[in-house]
């Protein structure tokens, strides 16, 4: 996974993970202190871990237990390794079961905050006040202590919250310091790099962009790249970084599917021009997408027909614009991490991603992803050291598939045109109101509902339109948003009197996990 010409080839961290939903979160916070991260799985080799020649690992948390038949584990050699390791939660666990410790199931699971006490500081809390607030998310705990480890903290109901093993160098945490619920848990990690690890903080963006500009260029010589682009972040940013390092010989092909908002290929052609100074190819496919999707409900088959016509449609777009070899995309590291984890054994498909692993082998490009080692808020720091405006990096997230995710109802043109006259209503009042950049994503989502209603002293029976208004940091995780209750009446009074065929309006107050943010 690693791409030693443009990361740092030395003084990074690997993050083995067990599956937490914070695993992410673990790496993020890694490289806003200026150290690279990599994410392997559980399931990784250990030559994978090796050829990474780490400063220090850490062994993340996750949803199963220890005392369970297959629980994950990694290869033992770790511990040979001679680099520090941090455990955290489940890793803590493994830790301490690996070196003769016991694990048992806990009276009551520990969850939400606590407090810490430190009884000796080590490496590891130095420069921290002796009591903390920290966030705990177990069921499992260690009751019996491994040979050779002491206790350097503890909570209440558990007395080997954090222990250590100086002579290893290994440290272990029951609690979570990635979370920002965990007082000075960004201080915890950074004495974990810089006083035990000694990792080096050279993980920069502004070298990044530099260094993947002369990588394109030389990767791509004289010849001609082609790249699908939607408007969103990702590809903007693609865009912008591979203009800047072959000028014209970029040829952004933007494919209209019938199936995105309101007025979107024209503003999307503007913002580029505007930002980019290079003209978008635009190529109208929508008749062909909604004669494939006509009344398909499923989501999955949705995904796959829309994936599979796209490339086609790509396909045929491409070759009108002339002879290229490479084929641009806007991968991030969270799509390649998703994608290499979704095949792996006790995974759950949840949805189909429509960048990674969904190109045929018989496509004739080979492929730039100068994006696919960084996470979403570290490309909207490379836009903006590019020179990309406020208002294109801070689009909010729309899907692949487009309004077909977000239409419940049969997929008709009909249907469609409810879906984006209400969908632009949500938009503009969540703009005017001045929430647009204080929420992650705003929209409306068609459901396959008609309910009675009365307007104008008649009966209708017409369709429901569900609000879905989340925050979030990255998208992973995420809260319905908070909204005050008369931007929600003027939303709704404006979609049932302004869009024909709906009379109703719901609005949706589940959170990720356990819902997700899109519908499908």
């Amino acid at each position: 996974m690693k791409n030693p010409k443009l990361l740092p080839e030395k003084g990074s961290i690997a993050i083995i993970d067990f599956g937490s939903q914070y695993t992410q979160l673990i790496a993020r916070r890694i490289r806003d202190l200026g150290v690279f991260s990599t994410i392997l799985s559980w399931e990784s080799s250990f030559q994978e871990l090796c050829e990474l020649s780490p400063a220090g690992i850490i062994l993340s948390g996750g949803p199963s237990s220890i005392l369970e038949e297959a629980a994950p584990t990694f290869d033992n050699r770790i511990f040979e390794l001679g680099v520090p390791i941090l455990g955290i939660c489940y890793g803590y666990q493994w830790i301490a079961s690996h070196f003769g410790g016991k694990v048992e199931k806990g009276e009551q699971g520990e969850y939400g905050r606590t407090s810490l006490s430190i009884i000796n500081p080590t490496r590891l809390f130095e420069g921290l006040p002796s009591h903390l607030t920290v966030w705990n998310s177990h069921g499992d705990r260690v009751s019996v202590m491994p040979e050779d480890f002491e206790v350097i903290a503890f909570t209440a109901d558990e007395p080997h919250a954090a222990i250590c093993n100086l002579k290893k160098n290994i440290y272990c945490l029951q609690f979570h310091p990635e979370v920002t619920h965990t007082e000075h848990g960004e201080k915890i990690l950074a004495n974990f790099l810089f006083e035990i690890c000694h990792a080096t903080a050279n993980w920069n963006l502004g070298s990044f962009i530099e260094e993947s500009i002369e990588e394109i260029k030389r990767k791509v010589g004289k010849e001609r790249v082609i790249l699908g682009i939607s408007g969103g972040v990702d590809s903007s940013v693609t865009a912008a970084l591979i203009h800047k390092a072959i000028g014209e010989r970029l040829y952004p092909i933007f494919v209209d599917t019938g199936l995105l908002r309101k007025n979107e290929a024209q503003i999307i052609s503007e913002l580029m021009r505007r930002n980019l100074g290079i003209k978008i190819h635009c190529f109208d496919a929508s008749k062909e997408f909604l004669i494939k999707l006509r009344n398909v409900a499923d989501p999955e088959r949705k995904r796959k027909i829309i994936g599979n016509l796209f490339i086609r449609v790509f396909e045929r777009a491409a070759q009108s614009v002339g002879e290229a070899k490479f084929l641009a995309q806007g991968t991030l590291y969270p799509d390649i991490i998703e994608s290499a984890h979704s095949g792996r054994k006790g995974a759950c498909l949840i949805k189909s991603h429509h960048n990674v692993g969904g190109l045929p082998k018989r496509l004739p490009f080979k492929l730039i992803e100068p994006l696919r080692f960084l996470f979403k808020d570290e490309v909207r720091k490379v836009g903006t050291l590019l020179g990309l405006s406020h208002e294109l990096l801070y689009r909010h997230p729309f899907p692949g598939p487009g309004l077909a995710v977000r239409c419940l109802a049969p997929i008709r043109e009909e249907n469609l045109r409810i879906l984006r006259d209400a969908d632009a209503i949500v938009i503009e009042e969540i703009k005017k109101a001045g929430y647009y950049e204080k929420v992650w994503q705003a929209f409306a989502v068609l459901l396959p509902v008609r309910s009675v209603g009365v307007m104008g002293d008649r009966r209708t029976y017409d369709f429901t339109i569900a609000l879905r208004v989340v925050e979030s940091i990255d998208g992973m995780t995420a809260d319905w948003a908070k909204l005050p209750p008369e931007l929600l009446s003027r939303i709704a009074n404006k979609i049932i009197n302004e869009v024909e065929g709906v009379n109703r309006v719901v609005y949706d107050i589940s959170s990720k996990p356990p819902a997700t943010i899109e519908w499908e």
